[in-house]
């Protein structure tokens, strides 16, 4: 009988950190005191909890929507499974934004496709001067975001409609930023992993994958103003054809940049003046 956390991460089918984000969440406890405190006794109640948390786990639901959150640039975000779990190939997006708009006092920003809100969030965090949009088509996914900004303290103004089609008037942006979905839907992918519980709208464009892609390059000469710069986040192999995009759509300075894994993950843009 388990009586003790050290007994019962031994017993535990789950790789040792997992079980012991499961345990933090059940005890409201940091990891440190989870290994100062390995042998203290467990209260029927407390283990009930943490089975019924680990089951879940067992059956491939992802760490990010059990626990309702992931760390991203630093910051702890609410994730539900009506957005995409944040990844830290998406920090790359972040990062290659602030450099856009690094010189530019004031600027205005706009994401598309906010889902949780990382991006916009973080943007309008890490420059307070900003005047940050986000939008998404999903009610849901803004909910989210929206309280991700209110937890956070951050200040921004979020639209619902789908990309372009919103309420975004005759604002000319300075940057426009985007992790839209870019996964071909023919990707055997999709059916494994923690992708089997993310939102399929937000993974697929449910064509060849750069479907969205298409419809974001192509309207942003018409959001941007002069010198204004689009980012955009996309699959592994699509760096090629989505620099053919910018540059067809009249694009300057186009260029990828490459995340951690050396793949060619962001594309930017500036639009000639």
């Amino acid at each position: 009988m388990i009586r003790t956390l050290r007994e019962s991460l031994a017993a535990s089918p789950l790789p040792r950190l997992e079980a012991q984000l499961l345990w933090q969440r059940v005890l409201d406890v940091p990891r440190a005191w989870l290994i100062a405190h390995d042998a203290d006794p467990l209260q029927p109640a407390q283990l009930d909890a943490y089975r019924a948390l680990e089951a879940r786990r067992i059956a491939g639901e992802p760490i990010a929507y059990i626990l309702g959150r992931r760390e991203f640039f630093g910051r702890d975000f609410l994730v539900t499974p009506a957005v995409l779990i944040p990844r830290p190939d998406t920090e790359l997006l972040v990062e290659c934004g602030l450099r856009a708009i690094r010189d530019v006092r004031a600027p205005c920003v706009l994401d598309l496709g906010t889902g949780s809100g990382i991006v916009a969030v973080t943007l309008a965090l890490e420059r307070p001067d900003a005047r940050v949009r986000a939008t998404d088509r999903s009610a849901e996914a803004l909910a989210v975001a929206r309280k991700n900004a209110c937890a956070l303290g951050a200040k921004l103004l979020f639209s619902h409609g789908n990309w372009y089609d919103t309420e975004l008037g005759s604002v000319r942006f300075d940057l426009i930023v985007s992790n839209p979905p870019y996964i071909d839907a023919r990707d055997a992918h999709l059916g494994q992993g923690d992708l089997r519980f993310e939102p399929p709208d937000a993974l697929t464009d449910g064509a060849d994958g750069l479907r969205a892609l298409r419809e974001i390059v192509r309207g942003a000469p018409d959001h941007l103003g002069p010198g204004g710069i689009l980012c955009v986040e996309h699959g592994w192999d699509q760096a090629a054809a989505v620099r053919s995009l910018f540059l067809r759509h009249g694009f300057a300075d186009v260029a990828s940049e490459r995340d951690l894994s050396g793949i060619e993950r962001v594309t930017r843009g500036c639009l000639q003046a």
